[in-house]
């Protein structure tokens, strides 16, 4: 969507190179402006909110456990004080793909507001460690004449204090990051362990803030420009009725500069100050129209609107709008598209609701012990079963097996125990299931067990019984 190019300007031009790099391919550092304004105020706002609770989720327990628990090693997961395992897959694989219908469904009508406003790792780029930096080594320009500037004193302490911080919060990230895999327990037990007891966790810690460190240190907007595929998919996904940060053209073309002998001339608001280019974390000009690299962080919006207040005109030059809005003055949100996504996500948001409600607190499996066949007793047939229970709860559990049908079949437990469930435990148990020889009509019987946990019914599951040939009719 290109909607703001000036006469002199071939269009499109400007999507065949990125900001940060130059004609030979080297990077270009960006030094953006530092942001004031209405809505960095409720950026900062947001952003405390949201770090808060990143940073505060691995101590948050319910009932004793972690409210949130990643853990892909184990591969153990826990949400809203949940467990969920292997077995649960389709559970997760349904609340993964309904996550991502929402993102689609919330790109299709308020464009990338995600990236600038939510997304963790703008979210540490430009409101801590930028933060940072314009802390100790001043705005744009200071940061300029400091990288340009001989390696003197004020350089050095100034560089080293910077990056001794970037290094201090990478490892409060990378802290943070392993609670959430492995719990917050586990995470303390290491950090207070020498490394020499658990190396594992130790080279992992090093890892982590090595990767965290060298991203928003080094890499910086390079992973939203060039890494994350979400910028990709936002040119599929955004329509002319998608919301984004937009420069309204109409209003602002021809530029023009403010100058007394110019009052005269037919030019538009745009006073080609390019404020919104000197603040762009990604280095873009929101004048040539939605791009690909733009996050929607609204800092070219307040730094626009702060040139025309001082200059006497209306604010909203940049603004979130949408391409028919700026166009034909209409404010449409509701599309085929939007409704289409929305039916999906509702859909998705019933399944997913209907498979927490069904969800049983014990997986259980039986399955014949391989290799074997039937035998007889008497006037039984009997087949043996191994039965698999899975506890996904944190409770301890008594757990019965009881045979529905055939009615007058036998269930037995080969060592005659009580099965004992402990909390996240895992139990397999050999059974005898017998039934009446002149009930077997087919060479394979489907039988039904019940799962009782404490004396309560919790799941019902089949399986194949073998019989004799010759006793079908």
């Amino acid at each position: 969507m290109s909607n703001g190019n000036t006469p002199a300007q071939p269009i499109e031009t400007f999507r065949d190179s990125i900001a940060t790099v130059d004609e030979k391919g080297k990077r270009v550092w960006i030094y953006p402006k530092k942001p004031s304004g209405f809505y960095h105020r409720w950026r900062i706002v947001v952003s405390v909110v949201l770090l808060a609770l990143l940073f505060g989720g691995p101590f948050m327990k319910m009932n004793g456990h972690p409210l949130f628990l990643f853990n892909i090693i184990e591969r153990k997961f826990i949400l809203f004080g949940q467990a969920f395992w292997p077995q649960d897959f389709f559970i997760l694989a349904v609340v993964l793909i309904t996550f991502f219908v929402f993102i689609i469904l919330f790109t299709v009508v308020f464009g990338r507001v995600w990236c600038g406003w939510m997304c963790p790792q703008t979210l540490f780029m430009e409101m801590v460690f930028r933060k940072i930096e314009y802390w100790i080594e001043g705005d744009a320009p200071a940061q300029r004449r400091l990288a340009q500037a001989p390696w003197t004193f004020e350089k050095i302490w100034k560089k080293t204090t910077k990056h001794f911080i970037f290094a201090i919060i990478s490892i409060i990230i990378a802290h943070t990051v392993m609670a959430y895999i492995i719990g917050i327990d586990e995470t303390f037990q290491i950090v207070t362990q020498t490394p020499a007891e658990n190396i594992t966790g130790f080279i992992t810690l090093l890892v982590f803030t090595a990767l965290f460190y060298g991203i928003y240190a080094k890499f910086r907007e390079q992973a939203c420009i060039a890494v994350c595929p979400y910028g990709r998919l936002q040119g599929v996904l955004l329509t002319k009725e998608s919301i984004v940060v937009a420069y309204d053209w109409l209003r602002g073309e021809p530029r023009g500069h403010l100058k007394k002998s110019n009052i005269t001339l037919n030019t538009g608001d745009c006073i080609d100050c390019k404020l919104c280019v000197h603040v762009c974390p990604t280095g873009i000009d929101i004048r040539n129209g939605t791009q690909m690299e733009c996050v929607n962080c609204t800092a070219c919006i307040d730094a626009c609107d702060d040139v025309m207040i001082k200059i006497g005109k209306p604010t909203g030059l940049i603004r979130f709008a949408s391409f028919q809005s700026i166009t034909d003055g209409i404010t449409k949100i509701i599309s085929n598209r939007v409704i289409g996504y929305s039916v999906v996500l509702a859909a998705l948001i019933g399944i997913l609701s209907f498979v927490l409600i069904t969800r049983s607190d014990v997986e259980a499996t039986i399955l014949k012990v391989p290799g074997t066949l039937y035998q007889r007793e008497e006037n039984f047939i009997t087949n043996l079963y191994n039965v698999e229970l899975i506890n996904k709860t944190f409770d301890a559990m008594t757990i019965e097996l009881r045979l529905v049908s055939p009615e007058d079949g036998v269930l037995q437990k080969a060592d005659g125990k009580k099965i004992n469930l402990n909390p996240e435990g895992f139990s397999k148990s050999i059974y005898f299931v017998k039934i009446p020889a002149d009930q077997i009509t087919s060479a394979k019987t489907v039988i039904t067990l019940d799962v009782y946990a404490n004396d309560k019914h919790i799941e019902t599951i089949k399986a194949k019984f073998i019989g004799p040939l010759s006793n079908q009719k």
